[in-house]
């Protein structure tokens, strides 16, 4: 079994946190506090939202859950990790991939056979 290592950690001292009035149903409570949160991942742009409960405080955790559990913060993590663990970038795999000598084009015939661009037939 591979031992696992710590690469990065994210807070929410990492992120910018923005409260505001809920307003809907749930009462006073939420028209007249600032019971929303937003945060905000600026690196991978990840946002979290949460409205749902009474307090502040059930909305940060539910806030923060739902950005860290978003797809765009789940592939900034895992470019991070990349380039933590000293892997090439997505960048540097795709310039790899796209080598002359990885690529062969065809072209389709007037009787339906494949030619490969320099003649040869597939």
């Amino acid at each position: 079994m591979k031992k696992r290592e710590l690469l990065f950690t994210v807070t929410a001292k990492d992120c910018v946190l923005e409260t505001f009035r809920s307003g809907g149903k749930g009462g006073q409570n939420q028209n007249k506090r600032n019971t929303g949160v937003r945060f905000k991942h600026k690196p991978s742009g990840a946002v979290g939202e949460c409205r749902n409960f009474r307090t502040q405080l059930q909305n940060k955790r539910e806030a923060f859950r739902r950005m860290a559990e978003s797809e765009r913060f789940q592939s900034w993590v895992r470019v991070q990790a990349a380039k933590a663990a000293g892997q090439p970038s997505i960048e540097e795999r795709v310039e790899k991939a796209m080598d002359s000598r990885n690529i062969r084009v065809e072209i389709k015939d007037d009787k339906g056979r494949w030619t490969a661009e320099n003649g040869k037939r597939s």
